[in-house]
């Protein structure tokens, strides 16, 4: 199958551009620089040089697949509901009819459940979600009736060393010799390993659900601090908690989502997919493998 995908340079969309590549598919990789381009090549993929900017390359290359994975994001630019309400619209215009679409969401769509377990039946609006955008990414993908269109609800994503919420609390121990979590810590958070999540994209293009929504997460659920006295074990650091107040002075509004608890159900994608989660789990990752590692 010839797939176009974006945030191939990236985490998560360049370990699902490598499980496709090995699963045998031919892949077209947006790039928009040449640093990209060598990563993305790199993954045995072909680059197209473009970004998600870039309306008329989309929908080219997006004509010219078989199907499409949107993995691409950039959660600190203000701007990103309107480039990804735009970037959809092109991709989803070029993607002839019976086309299949794989869009990339998240588990921040979900409203705080305070530790009740949700599926992907849980009403979510984004009023409600920290990420509203996505929930309209969603919305938009499974309206387009000419595609084949599947949702992928991520929980938090590790492994290879990455993720961007591990990666900032490994360098808020290595520079403070802290570790923070909110109050007790004791809000659980699913996880996904990415090699676990990629697997979950092939099986999704290849064994289609059109409009299936899934949630991608472990049977693991870990308490916040548990997390971070696996990363103060890590750095050397301490780990300290502080008050709602204490937190957002420190590190901003954005901190309102590590107080959230809604573990997520994932039941349906491995009755859908046969998916089936196998790599170590988000603690042990953190101690004795790519963290540790790293």
């Amino acid at each position: 199958m010839r797939i176009f995908i974006t945030g191939a340079s990236g985490y998560v969309g360049g370990v699902v551009a490598e499980h496709l590549v090995g699963a045998g598919h031919e892949v077209v990789a947006l790039a928009r620089s040449d640093q990209a381009r060598e990563r993305v090549e790199g993954l045995g993929a072909k680059a197209v040089p473009g970004s998600l900017r870039d309306l008329d390359v989309l929908r080219g290359a997006a004509a010219a697949a078989e199907a499409v994975v949107h993995t691409a994001v950039d959660y600190a630019d203000p701007d990103m509901g309107e480039i990804e309400r735009d970037t959809l619209a092109a991709l989803l215009d070029g993607l002839h009819d019976g086309g299949a679409f794989v869009y990339t969401s998240t588990g921040l769509v979900y409203p705080d459940r305070q530790g009740a377990t949700v599926d992907e039946d849980h009403p979510v609006t984004p009023e409600t979600s920290p990420q509203p955008y996505k929930v309209l990414g969603e919305r938009q993908v499974l309206a387009a009736g000419h595609v084949a269109g599947t949702v992928i609800r991520a929980a938090l994503v590790y492994g290879r060393g990455g993720s961007g919420l591990l990666q900032g609390l490994i360098g808020a121990g290595r520079q403070n010799g802290m570790v923070p979590y909110i109050g007790d810590g004791a809000n659980e958070w699913s996880s996904v390993h990415v090699d676990d999540l990629a697997a979950l994209y092939v099986a999704a293009l290849e064994h289609r659900e059109p409009g299936a929504v899934v949630n991608a997460a472990s049977a693991e659920r870990t308490p916040i601090r548990r997390i971070a006295e696996a990363v103060a074990g890590l750095t050397g650091a301490q780990a300290v908690s502080l008050t709602l107040e204490q937190a957002v002075a420190a590190m901003g509004p954005a901190v309102d989502a590590l107080t959230r608890s809604s573990p997520m159900d994932a039941s349906r994608a491995r009755r859908l997919f046969g998916w089936a989660p196998e790599r170590p789990g988000l603690i042990e990752e953190l101690t004795t493998g790519s963290y540790a590692q790293s």
